[in-house]
């Protein structure tokens, strides 16, 4: 009996032991998944796609330890909405999230999918999907996460107020330092027999654009080249560009500036002097942004974790610096849709790889969860690209992908939807009723509108075709066309 008794204990202590071995092996082949995103950060202010503005080697560095990818597009080019997709896998007609709106923190999630796996799940810095209204605090609020430590609406750069967990605290420094020091604690203390999942997001280089001292004195001086499309005065383009108040001469404000323009400038030196200062602010941001990011992969690489580890750097959507006289995003036109796209992963993805593929922000959390192991839910709208990462692009890839972006007032950008394909791009400007097409090949800046040319009726015809088509693929029957949720900004 006693025997017996041994006998069964010791089986038990095995079967433990085999346990922990499991789950221990389970983790360590999981990968652990950074999700690494800014605020606004132009694909063109990178100089691993081109940049004439700027250096960024860490952030470069992901995609050369991995794969950048040159057509990386969102559906709705505000930030907002954008989190909304990344976080549903779905389009804003369907997440509900079309405007600034707050989530409904109850629908299926990302991070929900993965902290059910067994992830450990964390979001640190900006949220901007709730959490900013004293009247209604808990909306919106970060669900599904272990931890959670966010800026309330935009956040300020300096001396930030945080909300951790649910309780507000105002620390000291500046901000994309701070929230990269709290995603390396993240990681630090995290559970180490689970992988984790971390979205480790900046607010920079939002508007209004403040700099650290060290980077601001870095661009002080710097003079910027102008970019080819400054002057565009939209020669037979829709009224949607004119009528936007986003303009470098006339919009961009004392605030945005930090000064007051020198006395007697006027139109077109006035107009190059504000270029200037809004840019050497950008992109001291950025710099700034690029450093961090730099610290950050260093600490996985010190702590045995970069072999493992899926790296995604992005925007949540791209920005205009000068193109056509404009700041800020919201237009279909490239500088606006495009994201800047860097994956890394040593153990899965060759390094030095660069996909012409067509992907969608949409599809960022499908390929998350294939990457985890975690099925993909039916009713996301967006599809892995694991297998573009892994060097073999299906087939059947995308062609032609759907943008929709309402109006909520801001600036003043005409709602719009639109497709665009590898190489047209047919905008429906639906509240005013006109149209813009654009021949990518011929006319990669966008300068000459197409619509009513003879020439490319045939065209417009089949963009039509293949707008309507995307349009019922993803279900959009004018759900927020005529009645969006409350403004709700921060």
């Amino acid at each position: 009996m006693i025997l017996t008794n041994r006998l069964i204990a010791w089986l038990s202590l095995c079967l433990a032991l085999c346990f922990a071995l499991c789950v221990n092996a389970a983790a360590q082949t999981r990968p652990n998944i950074v999700f690494i995103m800014t605020d606004d950060h132009a694909a063109h202010a990178l100089s691993s796609y081109g940049s004439r503005l700027i250096k960024t080697p860490h952030l470069d560095r992901i995609g050369k330890e991995g794969m950048r990818f040159a057509n990386a597009f969102v559906t709705n080019s505000i930030c907002t909405p954008s989190r909304a997709v990344i976080l549903t896998g779905k389009y804003s007609h369907m997440n509900g999230v079309p405007v600034f709106n707050h989530i409904d923190n109850t629908q299926p999630m990302l991070q929900k999918y993965l902290q059910a796996a067994g992830y450990h799940t964390g979001t640190i810095g900006k949220w901007h999907l709730g959490g900013n209204n004293a009247q209604r605090p808990n909306e919106g609020m970060p669900t599904g996460f272990d931890y959670w430590n966010i800026l309330p609406g935009q956040g300020l750069y300096f001396d930030p107020v945080v909300i951790e967990m649910g309780e507000r605290k105002k620390l000291k420094g500046y901000t994309t330092d701070l929230i990269t020091d709290y995603a390396m604690q993240f990681i630090e203390k995290r559970p180490k027999d689970k992988p984790f999942f971390l979205m480790y997001h900046h607010k920079a280089p939002h508007r209004n654009w403040q700099p650290d001292e060290k980077y601001r004195k870095q661009f002080e001086n710097v003079t910027l080249p102008l970019p080819a499309t400054f002057n565009d005065t939209y020669e037979g383009k829709s009224d949607a560009s004119r009528n936007a108040t986003m303009h470098i001469d006339v919009d961009l404000n004392d605030n945005d500036l930090k000064m007051k323009p020198p006395a007697g400038l006027s139109g077109q030196e006035l107009k190059q002097w504000k270029y200037q200062r809004y840019m050497r602010d950008y992109l001291a941001c950025v710099q700034s942004v690029d450093d961090n990011v730099g610290r950050f992969l260093d600490y996985l690489d010190k702590n045995g974790l970069a072999e493992n580890t899926l790296v995604i750097y992005t925007s949540d959507q791209g920005f205009f610096l000068g193109e056509h006289n404009f700041f800020d995003k919201r237009f279909m036109y490239e500088e606006s849709l495009r994201t800047p796209l860097l994956v890394r992963w040593p153990k899965q993805i060759k390094a030095g790889q660069v996909s012409q593929a067509m992907v969608l922000n949409l599809d960022f959390p499908a390929t998350m969860l294939d990457a985890a192991g975690v099925k993909v839910p039916e009713d996301m709208q967006g599809r892995s690209f694991l297998p573009v990462l892994r060097g073999r692009t299906p087939r059947d890839w995308r062609t032609s992908m759907y943008y929709r972006y309402y109006h909520p007032g801001h600036h003043n950008v005409a709602a719009h939807y639109g497709v665009r394909t590898q190489r047209y791009k047919l905008i429906f400007f639906n509240k005013i009723n006109q149209w813009e097409l654009y021949d990518l090949q011929k006319d990669p800046r966008e300068m000459r509108n197409l619509y009513n040319d003879p020439a490319y009726a045939k065209t417009v015809e089949e963009l039509k075709k293949e707008l309507q088509r995307l349009k019922q693929q993803y279900k959009d029957e004018d759900q927020f066309q005529h009645k969006l949720p409350a403004d709700d900004v921060g």
